[in-house]
């Protein structure tokens, strides 16, 4: 559905910007998702026009008309991913073209138009140029990029918009969960799944972690952080968390587990990544479909020794029990050794301590 044939040339238009006083205030302890850059990208698409109308612009709200296609028909997709604050000042971001496919991959399935990722990685870059100064220095700290998509056609008839918007804002980042890497507790689902097959899954839409939220409040509920869902189909066979992917550590050490991907699950980008440190260093890694059982006794047993889950936002976080209203699977109160192993050595090569022997890195400003 994409038209573009030529590179699109950004415009900037400068915002006023926050005082650097209660910007600086804010790196300090920025939170997740609450305090936003002064600026914002913003491009237009039409089935006529194709791709136009590139801009860097203030950050601040959307006039959307009431008959706006996405507020009635739930046509978006988004991304997320982060950049980093070298030792030298520079600012860095992770596989960003990965995330460009993906959008591609998504806006398929919803319908909407296919952004170049040439453009996509663009639009980063124009961004950054203007609000580098958002980019906090701290530890376990990052700028949080929130690419997305909208259909913008005011009409209620059903069929895929004739105009979209393609935007990206910006979010200072401490960490995603607060006190630290520490073994989570989640829920396992077993009244609500979060996808089926041939349905939603595997895009990364808005639809999807909406009919996560009432579980997610099941799992706070009953003392967990994180809910655990199971392939619709099933009764054992594990899909992936509500916003995250799962992994597990056996036979000592030398062998990581996940579940393949199978229509239901998001081509997670860390997860992609993870499994290839994990080849990288000699390990098995075996993606298959994967039971709760087979946790469950492999944990008994002392074949299963960790479980983490993982993701853009959170990175890697350890799982302390899988808890479900007839059992508990209790994976220790403490994180793995592989799991600490693969979550410092991919966080160092995000923030350039750690040497990026798989070209995973791109630069998006200059050092200071």
């Amino acid at each position: 559905m994409s038209t573009q044939t030529a590179p699109l040339a950004f415009s900037v238009t400068e915002a006023t910007r926050l005082p650097v006083a209660e910007r600086d205030a804010i790196l300090q302890s920025p939170g997740f998702g609450d305090h936003f850059t002064d600026h914002m990208v913003s491009i237009d698409w039409s089935i006529t026009e194709g791709w136009h109308n590139a801009e860097v612009i203030p950050y601040g709200p959307l006039q959307l008309d009431p008959a706006s296609s996405v507020l009635h028909y739930g046509q978006e997709i988004f991304e997320g991913l982060k950049a980093y604050r070298h030792a030298d000042g520079s600012v860095w971001t992770f596989r960003p073209e990965e995330n460009g496919k993906r959008l591609n991959e998504s806006a398929k399935r919803i319908a909407l138009p296919e952004l170049p990722v040439e453009t996509f990685v663009e639009a980063l870059r124009q961004l950054l140029a203007v609000d580098a100064d958002w980019v906090p220095s701290g530890e376990d700290s990052s700028l949080y990029l929130r690419p997305f998509m909208i259909a913008n056609e005011n009409f209620l008839g059903v069929r895929s918009a004739h105009k979209a918007r393609f935007l990206i804002i910006a979010s200072p980042a401490g960490p995603y969960f607060t006190g630290g890497v520490k073994p989570v507790s989640i829920w396992l689902s077993t009244e609500y799944s979060r996808a089926g097959h041939g349905g939603t899954g595997e895009a990364k839409c808005g639809g999807n972690y909406a009919s996560s939220l009432l579980p997610q409040n099941e799992a706070a509920a009953n003392g967990c952080q994180q809910v655990l869902f199971l392939d619709a189909k099933t009764e054992d066979t594990i899909d992936e968390l509500g916003g995250m992917n799962l992994f597990l550590v056996a036979d000592a050490g030398k062998t990581l587990i996940t579940p393949a991907l199978n229509g239901n699950i998001l081509h997670g980008i860390t997860r992609a990544s993870l499994i290839q440190l994990a080849k990288n260093r000699g390990m098995a890694v075996e993606e298959r479909a994967v039971t709760v059982s087979e946790w469950r006794e492999g944990a008994a047993s002392g074949r299963i020794t960790e479980a983490f889950a993982c993701g853009t936002a959170a990175v890697i976080t350890p799982i302390g029990a899988l808890k479900s209203p007839d059992f508990t699977i209790e994976m220790g109160t403490e994180p793995g050794e592989v799991t600490l192993s693969l979550r410092a050595e991919l966080t160092g090569m995000q923030t350039g301590v750690v040497a990026d022997e798989n070209g995973w890195m791109l630069q998006l400003t200059e050092a200071k």
